[in-house]
């Protein structure tokens, strides 16, 4: 697996009982591609799993049978290519991966506010980090801010042209 379009899905927690298991923390909504076999990088080597239980929130790997190996993997992200989490993850009508949505030009109607620069994920809800227009910037708005990624403020996504309808942000950059 080449590391060049890595896309972080998971972040590595303690271990849990004796026999290598880890807390798995989701940075994804597709935990479909943590089957047995499915191969990701981390920045402490690629890791194989062996075993995920979505209802414990755990995962095992192939090699790392016991706590003590398991302990240096503690904090580690795990990350898969946009290749393979397109092939593991089939996404439904008006369904994007962030790295698609990153990037986008942010339309309130007509009015440009900005980009797409980060998704955060806070209290269960993710979050889009627009960096404001310049233009705006220049008029006293604020140099960033969140729009919720929720029904009332995400209208049309167009990834050809680029373009993201966000109705009523405005507002929120206006109380920023």
């Amino acid at each position: 697996m080449k590391g060049s379009d890595k896309i972080p899905v998971a972040r590595l927690g303690r271990t849990v009982g004796l026999r290598g298991e880890m807390r798995l923390g989701l940075l994804t909504d597709f935990p479909e591609q943590f089957k047995k076999g499915a191969r990701f990088m981390s920045d402490r080597g690629d890791l194989v799993v062996s075993a995920y239980n979505p209802s414990r929130g755990t995962i095992r790997f192939e090699g790392i049978d016991d706590v003590d190996a398991a302990k240096p993997l503690t904090n580690a992200y795990l990350y898969t290519t946009k290749e393979a989490g397109e092939k593991a993850c089939r996404l439904k009508e008006g369904e994007y991966f962030w790295y698609q949505i990153i990037g986008l030009a942010v339309f309130d109607g007509e009015r440009r506010l900005g980009e797409v620069k980060d998704i955060e994920r806070l209290a269960g809800t993710d979050y889009l980090v627009v960096s404001t227009d310049p233009k705006l910037v220049e008029g006293g708005a604020a140099k960033s801010f969140l729009i919720p990624y929720i029904d009332r403020y995400i209208g049309d996504v167009d990834l050809k042209a680029g373009r993201l309808e966000a109705p009523g942000a405005g507002a929120i950059l206006e109380a920023s």
